[in-house]
């Protein structure tokens, strides 16, 4: 089998490289290697994802499903620091480099935790899932994301997702109208879409 930035276990030599970025006003250092995700700046829909979140009026933790190095849960973490911000990820490599920029950037409070999608933590509720879904992983694989994300959000809690046009909105905005019986863009930059739905409970 082939591996991809959502594998497991990767066979790729490590080269480590280190750079900063701002993110939601904040300057980051970020160390990132070779098979993850956008290894060398954060990519732009998960900027545009970061960029257009606003915290749910739902009381609780936030949750970064599938974290890669830890972009996207570094930024809400250091900007609502009132909040707990789970991170979570299959990639090995990834989530050692997550845990390690989280402590580098003196960013406590987060937790860093392997899962294949929402397994290992499927018993937590949280006032926010957002995610930057794998999409090469395919259709069945990201839609479930969705659904199992669902299942862990509080009510009102809410669901965000940074999607390209090309690679699957219209049909991820189907899923979440079917799963939530809502769904709103909330930002379109450069055929990236910011979709967002409620739990109604």
């Amino acid at each position: 089998m082939s591996e991809h930035y959502y594998s497991k276990k990767t066979s790729a030599a490590s080269e480590e490289r280190s750079w900063t970025f701002q993110l939601k006003g904040h300057t980051f250092t970020f160390t990132t290697d070779r098979a993850v995700f956008s290894k060398g700046e954060v990519d732009f829909g998960s900027r545009v994802l970061i960029d257009s979140f606003r915290a749910p009026e739902a009381e609780g933790d936030f949750l970064d499903l599938g974290c890669g190095y830890g972009p996207i849960g570094m930024s809400l973490a250091k900007h609502y620091p009132d909040r707990h911000v789970w991170m979570v990820d299959v990639n090995e490599r990834a989530l050692n480099l997550a845990e390690r920029n989280a402590a580098a950037n003196g960013i406590t409070n987060v937790t860093v935790k392997e899962s294949d999608r929402m397994q290992a933590v499927k018993d937590h509720r949280f006032a926010a899932v957002l995610t930057n879904p794998p999409i090469r992983a395919g259709k069945e694989v990201v839609h479930s994301m969705f659904e199992e994300a669902g299942q862990s959000l509080v009510d009102q809690g809410e669901l965000w997702v940074v999607i390209q046009k090309k690679q699957g909105a219209p049909s991820a905005k189907a899923k979440m109208e079917e799963l939530f019986g809502n769904v709103e863009i909330v930002e379109k930059q450069k055929g990236y879409f910011i979709l967002k739905s409620k739990k109604i409970d």
